[in-house]
């Protein structure tokens, strides 16, 4: 089911008395893909929680359309859009078996769409087997693991068939280990049921990671939207840089004279079809090569050892980073008693942005 989002905007009143509203959503324009897993990314507060409370129906917009194909759903009632919903609680009937539990979003349709009671235990059983739980349908959730609770969950959104599949935070409770095995199960049933799935998350590894596209939001306004590796190499301004990357990237503030990047006093790089100008620079921790020649010095702090790779700690003037962290193949030997390390760069993890404006300054022929 393609779900397309139309000027969509979102506000709350203030809970001051004179105070200004408060626009959780600001002109959001969308179209999801049929059968495509969507990532919704952005920081605590950006209003990506709030779009998919719109797109459920449990929040109505200030202004905008919601479209489920060429269906208009923008005041159609949660129960009637045909959406399933996973919250990041679980939200579990204690008293209820495993078997019940994803029963009971059966038991609530009302007149001929009502499935008898075998149809319904068959379709919680074929649930329960896409999440792999079959085996613990006699189960209370209190005599269950945070994951297993989650997977009931999620087919307890999916027993009812729903054309859209809306995951908020669904793997925050979870601890690391099982928050890599839940997303690639989430991935997996994602493939497998070809529904149209939008995944709330503010882990932008999360959200890279079992995408097909991911959609960036901050202060209630989308940012960038395209496939997770297109964006992160050609991010549209530097929040979008240094929101997504582990690490995240190293921001300097540098300068274009003459054709060339400079950092500090250091010409790092040339930057063709930029004109003279105060800029932000970022650059990605794989954008350094380790070069005695190379034209960027910074002085050294430390180096850790990470199996493949190794990791350069490293500070310079220029950095609005406390620390620099380049990454560098570990065949790669850095002297650690040295007292400063030089660099060349990648020019294409290299970016330039408006120093006020922030937004990406294009460089010719890289």
């Amino acid at each position: 089911m393609k779900v397309v989002l139309e000027h969509l905007t979102k506000q709350f009143p203030s809970r001051r008395k004179k105070g200004e509203t408060v626009t959780a959503v600001n002109d959001f324009n969308f179209e999801i893909p049929d059968g495509k897993l969507i990532g919704l990314l952005g920081p605590s507060g950006c209003g990506k929680s709030t779009t998919l409370n719109l797109i459920s129906g449990l929040e109505a917009p200030t202004s905008g359309r919601i479209l489920f194909g060429d269906d208009d759903v923008t005041r159609l009632p949660p129960e009637n859009r045909g959406v399933g919903l996973v919250f990041q609680n679980y939200a579990l009937y204690p008293h209820l078996t495993v078997l019940e539990n994803i029963m009971f979003p059966l038991q609530n349709i009302k007149g001929a769409d009502r499935p008898t009671k075998p149809q319904m235990i068959e379709r919680a059983k074929a649930a329960a087997r896409l999440v792999q739980i079959d085996d613990l349908l006699s189960r209370k959730p209190s005599e269950m693991s945070g994951g297993q609770q989650q997977r009931v969950a999620i087919a307890r959104a999916l027993v009812k068939m729903p054309k859209v599949l809306l995951l908020d935070e669904p793997l925050s409770n979870l601890d690391a280990r099982l928050r890599l095995q839940t997303r690639e199960e989430i991935r997996r049933i994602q493939q497998e049921t070809g529904i149209t799935t939008v995944f709330v998350t503010h882990d932008q590894d999360e959200a890279m990671s079992i995408s097909d596209m991911i959609v960036v939001m901050k202060s209630g306004i989308l940012q960038q939207i395209g496939a997770p590796q297109e964006v992160y190499d050609d991010p549209v301004n530097l929040f979008v840089a240094t929101f997504l990357g582990v690490p995240p990237i190293n921001v300097f503030d540098g300068e274009v004279k003459n054709g060339r990047l400079y950092l500090g006093d250091q010409a790092v790089m040339d930057a063709p079809g930029v004109g003279g100008q105060k800029v932000a620079v970022g650059i990605r921790p794989e954008g350094f090569i380790l070069d005695e020649n190379g034209p960027l010095e910074v002085q050294l702090k430390r180096v850790e050892v990470m199996g493949r790779d190794t990791s350069v700690v490293s500070t310079h003037p220029a950095s609005r980073n406390a620390l620099i962290r380049s990454i560098i193949p570990a065949r790669n030997k850095v002297d650690k008693g040295a007292a400063a390390v030089r660099f060349s760069l990648m020019p294409e993890k290299v970016f330039l942005f408006h120093a006020d404006t922030e937004e990406r300054i294009p460089v010719d022929a890289r």
